[in-house]
C-alpha cells in the first residue's frame, strides 16, 4: 500500500478554493479534489459547501453517496492522511452553552454564542422540506438539557388549576395531528436593510426560513382538556414559556391571540416530532409550539408552561423586540409601547439559484428560489425579471395546493430562460399571494431599526461567461 503524508484538520481547513486547491475529508482520509469540482454532477457550488472539511456530513443528504463506485471514484484523489493524534478540545465547564449539541459543518453561522445558523442558499430550495440538520436555528440563550422522563409540561387552567402533562402523557391522551409549515425569523434578510443603513441585529442572508412536517398534539385539545372555553369575552392570550433561561431566571417567552390558539383551522400544535422523528435538541426537544403562518419567535421551544391572560406576555421578546416602526423612527425616539408584536408575516420571496456575483454558462439558465406568506395566505404568482425589473416572466410553482386560508407551507419555484454570453444580468424576483399583497420593489421605504420584515423584491447580479 502506498505511504501517504498525514495533515492535521487545520491544514485541510486551508484548501478551501480552487485557487488554493480544494481539499477534503473522508473518515481519516484526505482528498484533494480541485479537478473534480467542475465535474460534480451537483455542480461546483454544491461540493465547494464541504471544502476544508469533511464530506461525511454533506454526503448525509443525498443517498447516491452510498453506492460503492462513489467512494472507488474518490480515491483517485487521496493525497495524505489526518494526523493520529488529534484530539477534539475539552469542553469548557465554565461556558454555559458547553452542553449545547453539535451541528452540521455546512450551515452558515451568524452567532455561535447563543447558536444562530441558516442553511446554505444553495441546498434551500433543493427539498420542500428542509432536512433537520439544515434546518435554520435562532436560538436566544444556551440549549437546555432536558431529560424527557422527568419532562412535565405545565398548563394553568381556568379557576387557578394546573394541568401538569408528561412526554408520554402528551402523546397518549391527545390525538397526534401533523401539519407541514414553513417558520421564518423576522430577521430574515436583514443584512439587505444593513446595507441602505445600520441595524442591530443577527446578519441573516436569505436563510433565516425552513420548511417541516411536524407532529403532535393539537394547542386546541390541550386547552379544552385542561377545562378552558371555545371563547372567551374580550381580548385574551395564550401564553408561553420556554425552559431556555437568562443568568437571571428569565425564561424565553411568546404568546399569541386567543382566538387563534383555540381555532380548529389555525393548526397550532405542541409539536414532539419533525420530520418524522423526535425534535432535535436544537428545535425544541421534548415539545415546542408550532404556529404556522406567524413569526418563528411565537413558536417557543423547549416547552415548560402554557398560561392564559387577559394580557400579551411579559417576556421581553414580545414586549420590547420583533415590532415593526417607521424608517423615521431611531434607537433615540423608539417607544415598543406604540407598536403591535409580529404575528403574520408579510408575503416574502428569494432566489436561491444562481448565487449573487456568479458566472453563469451561455444557453439555458434556471433560476430557482422560494416564495412565502403568512396567515395562511397561498403564495399565487412568482414574478421573476432579469433586467432588474424592466421586464417580467411568470415562474413555475411546485408543490402541492393547500385548502384556502391554510397555506402554511413554502411555494418553491423556477424559471428556465436562454441567456447570451457576454450579458450582465440582475434577476429579480417578486410574490404575490391570495389576497393580491406583493413585496416591496425597495428596501429603504420598509428600513426599520432592528432589520425585522425585509420582503422587498430580492435581486441576484450575475454575469453570462463562455
Amino acid at each position: 500500500a502506498p505511504s501517504y503524508p498525514e495533515y492535521t484538520r487545520e491544514e485541510v481547513g486551508r484548501h478551501r478554493s480552487p485557487e488554493e486547491r480544494v481539499w477534503v475529508t473522508h473518515g481519516t482520509d484526505v482528498f484533494d479534489v480541485t479537478d473534480f469540482v467542475e465535474l460534480h454532477p451537483g455542480g461546483p457550488d454544491k461540493i465547494l459547501l464541504a471544502a476544508g472539511g469533511a464530506l461525511e456530513p454533506f454526503w448525509a443528504l443525498y443517498a447516491v453517496h452510498g453506492e460503492p463506485h462513489v467512494l472507488e471514484l474518490l480515491q483517485q484523489y487521496k493525497v495524505g492522511e489526518l494526523s493520529p493524534d488529534e484530539a477534539p478540545a475539552a469542553p469548557d465547564a465554565q461556558d454555559p452553552f458547553a452542553g449545547d449539541p453539535p451541528r452540521h459543518p455546512g450551515l452558515r453561522v451568524n452567532s455561535q454564542k447563543p447558536f444562530n445558523a441558516e442553511p446554505p442558499a444553495e441546498l434551500l430550495a433543493e427539498r420542500f422540506l428542509t432536512p433537520n440538520e439544515l434546518f435554520f436555528t435562532r436560538n436566544h440563550l444556551p440549549v437546555p438539557a432536558v431529560e424527557p422522563s422527568s419532562y412535565r409540561l405545565r398548563v394553568d387552567g381556568p379557576g387557578g388549576g394546573t394541568l401538569s402533562l408528561s412526554l408520554a402523557e402528551l402523546r397518549s391522551r391527545f390525538p397526534k395531528h401533523e401539519v407541514t409549515a414553513t417558520l421564518q425569523c423576522a430577521g430574515n434578510r436583514r443584512s439587505e436593510m444593513s446595507r441602505v443603513r445600520p441595524v442591530k441585529g443577527l446578519p441573516w442572508d436569505i436563510g433565516a426560513i425552513s420548511t417541516a412536517r411536524w407532529g403532535g398534539a393539537r394547542l386546541r385539545d390541550v386547552l379544552l382538556h385542561a377545562g378552558f372555553p371555545e371563547e372567551l369575552q374580550g381580548e385574551w392570550h395564550v401564553c408561553f414559556e420556554g425552559l431556555d433561561a437568562d443568568p437571571g431566571g428569565a425564561p424565553y417567552g411568546a404568546s399569541i391571540p386567543y382566538g387563534r390558539a383555540l381555532s380548529p383551522a389555525a393548526d397550532v400544535l405542541l409539536a414532539y416530532e419533525m420530520n418524522g422523528t423526535e425534535l432535535p435538541r436544537d428545535h425544541g426537544f421534548p415539545v415546542r409550539v408550532v404556529v404556522p403562518g406567524v413569526v418563528g419567535a411565537r413558536s417557543v421551544k423547549w416547552l415548560r408552561r402554557v398560561a392564559v391572560s387577559p394580557d400579551e406576555s411579559p417576556s421581553h421578546w414580545q414586549q420590547n423586540d420583533y415590532k415593526g416602526f417607521s424608517p423615521c423612527v431611531d434607537w433615540d425616539t423608539v417607544d415598543y409601547r406604540t407598536a403591535p408584536a409580529i404575528q403574520e408575516l408579510p408575503v416574502q420571496s428569494a432566489v436561491t439559484q444562481p448565487r449573487p456575483g456568479a458566472a453563469v454558462p451561455p444557453g439555458e439558465l434556471t433560476v430557482k428560489g422560494y416564495a412565502w406568506s403568512g396567515g395562511g395566505r397561498e403564495v399565487v404568482r412568482v414574478d421573476v425579471s432579469l433586467d432588474g425589473g424592466r421586464t417580467w416572466k411568470v415562474a413555475r410553482l411546485m408543490g402541492d395546493k393547500a385548502p384556502p386560508g391554510r397555506a402554511w407551507a413554502w411555494a418553491l419555484w423556477e424559471l428556465t430562460v436562454p441567456v447570451e454570453a457576454g450579458t450582465e444580468l440582475e434577476i429579480v424576483c417578486k410574490a404575490v399571494d391570495s389576497s393580491y399583497n406583493v413585496q416591496p420593489d425597495s428596501v429603504a421605504p420598509i428600513w426599520n431599526l432592528r432589520g425585522v420584515l425585509s420582503t422587498a423584491w430580492h435581486r441576484v447580479r450575475v454575469s453570462v461567461q463562455d
